[in-house]
């Protein structure tokens, strides 16, 4: 595993860390366009599990989901 930079001495990077550099890297450097990937495919994320929530029957996926509205 990797250290931070400005961590104390030894610290390791956590598996958040290295998805959020790994995510700067693919965005050429720039974070909020990292940041504005990442909401984007959160959003689609989302939208996949709302539309399998509607087809899926309450019986089959009972204490998976939060109770509906």
């Amino acid at each position: 595993m990797r250290t931070r930079q400005n961590a104390p001495s030894g610290e390791a990077m956590s598996e958040l860390e290295m998805a959020a550099q790994q995510a700067i890297a693919a965005a050429r450097g720039d974070p909020v366009v990292a940041l504005l990937n990442v909401l984007a495919r959160n959003a689609e994320l989302e939208r996949e599990l709302a539309l399998s929530r509607a087809a899926v029957s309450n019986g089959f996926s009972r204490g998976w989901h939060k109770a509906r509205s």
